[in-house]
């Protein structure tokens, strides 16, 4: 038997990083043995994994600087992660990358409750921030079904959405400004507590970068005052073309609810026996739509989409009657990822697509998974398309984790076909990376490189990512200089 033998070259430099690294934000910081870094390798999409080179966990805005300053120098490649429930592979490290988390930055900086906002560093979870302003009655209106785990710096990088972000929009427009660490060290500021700051709006560039141009340690958020009083009704049909239908006569009607969820039969079922919520057994379509105000208004306006629900003959019709029921019924919704996965592997899927075309592509979903010799649920917001489908298969059997890829790949294919678009809220990341050329031409990949060399010439930020490995700038217009002509 044939050993190889150990690329002394490749040993030596890994320690001079550590040394260096070590000596930048101290050997606490620092976590460079396999098992540390072995609670690194994968995130959420765990079909992928890679050991990374080390793992650094800063605890302030400067020494995430230092560390960024010193794989500049060095040309050692960053990846930057949050609690590491990206569904894209988004957080998937390198095996010559550096993690830094920003998971040890969670404290709330400010809390402006005048002027309605909250400077938070960027590791705290979206939930700890809602719990940080209810006593006075606020929250912070995204709301990823992670928010228990997920931090604000994967929100940022993703540009989250959640069930309610119908009404009040996704983290883009809940984000005010941010403080990100430049590859080289620098500290920038971009925006601030005012809602239209002067000078380029880079924040709509930077929310939703994926990682691709710095690491945001900080953020200044918009806080909401809560409604008087909120309400979900269960809305079962006996096809997902109704349950679509209602949706968009809901919003053609000029009702814009709090959320809109849609669950199919085998998401219902699965999310039932988990909840206990009382979701209906015998309907192949379930909407959860949410309305808020004060209770004669909640009360109105749910007469009001029980009436415009009604020439689609819905099959059963659940108002919530208290705080108990209303909350299982979230439960389910909320836990629906989790539920499924006590069952079955799954790879969940983020493609948006027009409601008008929303019996049609369910129907082809299912045949498409069929097709695999798959299963799959769908879950996803309605209000605005968003799509989740699971493909459930066994992880351990390659074959099916194949086909399940291939399977995910079509279902994203579909949903640019009938005019939507590869993802909602999950990213790119890894997942979808070279998919890309089915949303967009090879001109425009090559721009959104130039505008990526902007901030990082050297492509040492979270790299492999996003964009499709075969597309490069042109030889004789290098990246930085091509970024800078743009």
């Amino acid at each position: 038997m044939e050993f190889l033998a150990p690329d002394h070259g490749v040993i030596a430099r890994r320690e001079l990083i550590l040394s260096g690294l070590a000596e930048a934000v101290g050997a606490d910081r620092v976590i460079s043995d396999e098992d540390g870094r072995r609670a690194y390798e994968t995130d959420a999409l765990t079909a992928y994994k890679c050991m990374p080179l080390a793992v650094v966990l800063p605890r302030t805005t400067e020494e995430v600087s230092a560390v960024l300053r010193y794989c500049h120098a060095n040309g050692v490649k960053v990846v930057a992660r949050g609690a590491g429930t990206s569904l894209c592979g988004g957080a998937l490290p390198a095996a010559d990358a550096v993690v830094v988390g920003v998971s040890k930055m969670n404290r709330v900086l400010d809390i402006d409750f005048a002027g309605r906002t909250v400077r938070v560093e960027s590791g705290i979870t979206n939930l700890a921030i809602s719990a940080a302003v209810s006593p006075e009655g606020f929250f912070y209106a995204p709301d990823p079904s992670s928010q228990l785990a997920c931090t604000l710096a994967g929100n940022l990088a993703m540009n989250s959405g959640g069930a309610h972000c119908l009404k009040y929009g996704v983290t883009t427009n809940n984000v005010l400004g941010v403080r990100m660490v430049m590859m080289d060290g620098e500290i920038v500021d971009f925006g601030g507590p005012q809602l239209d700051p002067e000078g380029y709006d880079f924040l709509a560039l930077i929310v939703g970068s994926e990682g691709q141009f710095g690491i945001i340690t900080e953020a200044t958020v918009r806080i909401i005052k809560s409604a008087e009083g909120a309400r979900p009704m269960m809305l079962g049909f006996d096809s997902a073309a109704k349950a679509g239908m209602c949706v968009a006569r809901i919003i053609g009607s000029g009702i814009i609810p709090v959320a809109i969820e849609f669950m199919d039969r085998p998401a219902i079922k699965v999310c039932e026996a988990f909840a206990k919520a009382g979701y209906p057994l015998d309907v192949e379509a379930l909407l959860i739509v949410e309305v808020e105000g004060s209770e004669e208004e909640i009360s109105e306006r749910l007469a009001q989409i029980v009436e415009i629900a009604r020439p689609l003959n819905p099959s059963s019709v659940t108002v919530a009657d208290g705080d108990e029921q209303a909350a299982r019924i979230w439960k389910g919704r909320k836990a629906a990822f989790g539920a499924i996965g006590r069952l079955s592997d799954y790879l969940c899927m983020d493609g948006t697509i027009p409601l008008s075309a929303l019996g049609q592509v369910l129907d082809d979903i299912t045949s498409i998974c069929k097709s695999h010799g798959l299963k799959v649920a769908n879950i996803f917001h309605a209000g605005d398309g968003n799509l989740h489908p699971l493909i459930m298969y066994e992880a351990n059997d390659r074959d099916a984790a194949h086909r399940a890829e291939l399977a995910g790949a079509e279902i994203l294919k579909l949903c640019v076909k009938v005019g939507g678009c590869l993802t909602g809220e999950h990213g790119v990341g890894v997942e979808k990376r070279d998919l890309m050329h089915v949303q967009f031409t090879e001109t425009e990949l090559v721009l959104q490189l130039r505008i990526k060399a902007v901030f990082d010439p050297l492509d040492l930020l979270n790299a492999g990512k996003v964009f499709p490995l075969d597309v490069k700038v042109a030889p004789d217009e290098p990246a930085g200089d091509a970024a800078h002509a743009a």
